[in-house]
């Protein structure tokens, strides 16, 4: 079983930046992608941004590349999600998820693992 822990969340004026990070832990924490998801009130999830396990590949959704970044650090089991620019409707809870393959997909129901969620929450 995996467990997924997300961190960093918070409140910013609009132009601000966020940081947020994923600690997983437990048996199969290994050769796993890993993505981020986030869900706005009275909206659907919706996929934010993908890495594969090695790193070598990532995937991001339209509304923030050139503002998010995805990264990871195995060494630590953590994954981390750079959001600068941040806008309000970026405001909403944010998912971590894994997936126990090592290829990067935006579905969210191919993910197996979720964390509770972060609210992040943009001011203008």
């Amino acid at each position: 079983q995996v467990q997924l822990v997300e961190s960093g969340g918070g409140l910013v004026q609009a132009g601000g930046s966020l940081r947020l990070s994923c600690v997983g832990s437990g048996r199969g924490f290994s050769n796993v992608a890993m993505g981020w998801f986030r869900q706005a009130p009275g909206k659907e999830r919706e996929f934010v941004a993908a890495i594969s396990w090695r790193g070598s590949s990532t995937i991001s959704a339209d509304s923030v590349k050139g503002r998010f970044t995805i990264s990871r650090d195995n060494a630590k089991n953590t994954v981390y999600l750079q959001m600068n620019s941040l806008k309000p409707e970026d405001t909403a809870v944010y998912y971590c998820a894994a997936r126990a393959s090592v290829l990067v997909v935006t579905t969210g129901s191919e993910y197996q693992y979720w964390g509770q969620g972060t609210q992040v929450t943009v001011s203008s």
